[in-house]
């Protein structure tokens, strides 16, 4: 029982130290991408659960209500047909926006990040000038590390989107295809 505690203990503390030394590395911008990072993981999971599982309800009403329609040749059937397409279009892609804006700000947070660090790496300088490297070196951690990470959330970010649109845009294809018109 004890050697299990002390296991867990250690493992525990084996993925929180390489972490907190990270953060502590990457200076507070860091914390700032972090955040960004999960709200965009939290609204492409959304969105990803949305695409593959809960817009079927969507697409099943919708293509009821068509098929309901007596009418489906006429000109007003077709504004209807669009209208309806739309809307589910706008469903499918909600929120990707906000994914792009919050892609967009990664890079300019590992920016701040780089410019937050290099002005400690010239406040050493100006306090204990150029010989001192090891003085400089945290400096230079926090110039880029958040750099790095900023870099890397966005490209995931990317990843996310280009994804979420291509699953937006095959099942809005699908349902084009599926509402046919008579």
């Amino acid at each position: 029982m004890d050697f299990t505690m002390l296991f867990m203990q250690a493992l525990r503390w084996s993925f929180i130290q390489p972490i907190s030394s990270l953060f502590e590395q990457g200076g507070p911008v860091l914390w700032l991408i972090s955040i960004v990072a999960m709200i965009m993981i939290v609204l492409a999971a959304e969105r990803l659960w949305f695409l593959t599982l809960s817009y079927k309800s969507e697409r099943d009403q919708i293509t009821s209500r068509w098929q309901a329609r007596q009418d489906k040749g006429s000109l007003i059937a077709h504004r209807v047909r669009q209208a309806m397409l739309a809307r589910f279009k706008h469903q499918l892609r909600l929120h990707l926006w906000i994914l792009r804006g919050l892609v967009m700000i990664c890079p300019l947070l590992g920016l701040l990040g780089t410019v937050t660090g290099m002005i400690s790496v010239f406040d050493v300088m100006a306090y204990s000038g150029t010989g001192n490297a090891r003085s400089m070196a945290a400096g230079i951690s926090k110039a880029t590390i958040p750099t790095m990470a900023g870099m890397t959330v966005a490209i995931v970010g990317l990843l996310l989107i280009a994804r979420i649109d291509q699953l937006a845009r095959s099942r809005h294809e699908a349902l084009t295809a599926q509402l046919s018109v008579s």
